[in-house]
């Protein structure tokens, strides 16, 4: 990113880093040792990048990117038991459009509640509607590649290992 795109791109995200619910966000674990923070974070600079070069909504790129992870609580705090399909992967999207409609309405559109919707495609089944849905879903899918170099950490993303006592 040149110095006025990233000048351009820290003023569209500006009111969601600084607001104390998204703060919280540093202390949850994503995959890895990443935390929730710098996986949205660098998920949503991918993402207005990529809408920038394609000349798509970058802001709405940047929004929903850096809000499709804005889940209540760190996934592997979560101890009950729930059937496959209810676990993490599958529904904090919906969790995620929620809160962001809930602490940022002034920001929220269509496209945006559809840009963090959606980002789980395949796993919610419904795609993207928008471009920049697209886009966001995947720079997610790039971004976390990560849990890749950490083949271990695979068998809790999936739900068939218990996370340990912290």
């Amino acid at each position: 990113m040149s110095c006025n795109e990233k000048i351009e791109y820290y003023e569209i995200i500006n009111e969601i880093l600084k607001h104390d619910e998204f703060q919280k966000r540093k202390s949850y674990k994503h995959h890895g040792d990443i935390t929730v923070y710098d996986h949205s974070l660098a998920v949503s600079k991918v993402a207005y990048a990529m809408a920038k070069k394609l000349k798509k909504d970058y802001k709405s790129a940047a929004i929903g990117g850096l809000l499709h992870d804005f889940y209540d609580k760190p996934w592997q705090d979560v101890i009950e038991k729930k059937p496959f399909l209810k676990k993490h992967g599958f529904v904090h999207a919906k969790e995620a459009k929620l809160n962001a409609n809930k602490y940022f309405p002034n920001l929220m559109t269509p496209k945006i509640d559809n840009i963090i919707e959606r980002h789980m495609f395949p796993l919610n089944k419904i795609p993207p509607k928008y471009a920049e849905s697209w886009i966001v879903t995947i720079a997610d899918k790039y971004v976390s590649l990560e849990v890749f170099l950490h083949l271990t950490s695979l068998p809790q993303l999936l739900g068939i290992r218990k996370v340990k006592s912290r």
